[in-house]
């Protein structure tokens, strides 16, 4: 009998918001459940999700994604409706939501979602705490990055 080892094997990315990496600067990451409904699941199977635009709201001490879009499979069930764009409530514990609304709102940082992925059979969020970069900020980030692609060519032609 073959031995399950899926609990070693890294997390499977369903989504990912590379925009936010560019636009923000990332000070902590934190990871969050999602209450989902079953057609959402098994959409998320198919990878049918998009988080380039959401973000995450905290209110009444909960925090909720907003924007967050979940296609629906086109065999979903016909019985229930379904709101791609819902908000959808994350599951964390009240010490660290408490601790993320008091950066919110003392500090000035935001949370951006960055990616959406499997983690032990669960669909888990993982956000950033982050500061907007200024315009100055994306230059020089987008300097470094052409700078490394350069780097990475020439080291490749002078081997």
């Amino acid at each position: 009998m073959a031995k399950n080892n899926s609990h070693n094997t890294p997390s499977k990315v369903i989504a990912q918001n590379k925009k936010a990496r560019f636009d923000y600067f990332i000070e902590q990451e934190f990871e969050a459940g999602l209450a989902l409904e079953g057609w959402e699941v098994k959409s998320l199977r198919q990878g049918k999700a998009q988080i380039s635009e959401s973000y995450i709201l905290l209110k009444n001490n909960e925090a909720w994604l907003f924007g967050g879009l979940i296609t629906p499979l086109i065999t979903a069930s016909t019985h229930s409706v379904h709101d791609p764009l819902r908000l959808r409530k994350l599951l964390m514990h009240r010490r660290e939501i408490d601790r993320l609304i008091g950066q919110v709102e003392q500090k000035g940082y935001t949370l951006v979602p960055l990616n959406l992925h499997w983690s032990k059979g669960k669909i888990k969020l993982s956000m950033g705490l982050a500061k907007g970069k200024k315009l100055h900020d994306k230059r020089a980030t987008e300097k470094e990055r052409e700078w490394n692609r350069d780097k990475q060519r020439i080291m490749k032609l002078t081997r």
